[in-house]
């Protein structure tokens, strides 16, 4: 059965009052919509809090859930709201964090080839690259920022994102691509590329 199909008969057994089949979906996407509301709000204490109400929120919505989209993406953008929201009563800017955790270094396949580079100036130059790539996003408007995290750092598909967005595809796609554009451009310098290479 597809994950996708598990995830309708769990919300169909929780509108049909059985909680312990919410546990079940918060069990399955605790992490991955942690980690996507952590990308918003940069404190884990308050992103682990941030999660929780959008637990709460989707569990109060659910009734009205008809599976027109995939639980999660459903799910994802009840987190990215709550997150924007929580920022705006804070009044905060939205801030990615792209750094990568355990789980990503331990799940990429070359790793063995990172280490083999690793000397100072390639460090050095790293972090720079890292250091731009985060001022390149804090810098981008909210809607670019969302799509292209979305995309490349949470994985999401074009549908996907439109969804979670609410937008067409084609909004998606163009919004992707103006951020990679920004990014790009604020990473030429750096890695001493021309204009007609992005990277």
């Amino acid at each position: 059965m597809a994950d996708r199909e598990v995830d309708q008969q769990l919300v169909e057994r929780v509108q049909r009052g059985d909680k312990h089949a919410f546990d079940l979906l918060v069990t399955k996407y605790q992490r991955k919509l942690g980690r996507l509301i952590s990308r918003f709000v940069r404190d884990s204490a308050e992103a682990e809090d941030v999660t929780q109400d959008a637990f709460i929120k989707a569990y109060r919505a659910l009734p009205g859930f008809r599976g027109e989209s995939a639980f999660y993406t459903w799910l994802y953008r009840i987190g990215i709201n709550t997150a924007k929201n929580h920022l705006l009563a804070n009044k905060r800017r939205p801030q990615i964090n792209t750094s990568f955790d355990t789980e990503d270094a331990e799940s990429f396949e070359d790793a063995s080839l990172l280490r083999e580079v690793s000397t100072p100036e390639n460090e050095l130059t790293s972090k720079q690259v890292v250091n731009a790539v985060q001022t390149s996003l804090q810098q981008l408007p909210e809607d670019l920022r969302s799509a292209l995290t979305l995309r490349e750092i949470e994985g999401l598909s074009y549908e996907e994102i439109a969804s979670v967005m609410n937008c067409p595809v084609g909004t998606v796609r163009s919004r992707i691509f103006r951020a990679r554009e920004a990014v790009a451009e604020n990473l030429r310098p750096l890695l001493e590329t021309s204009k007609n290479n992005r990277w």
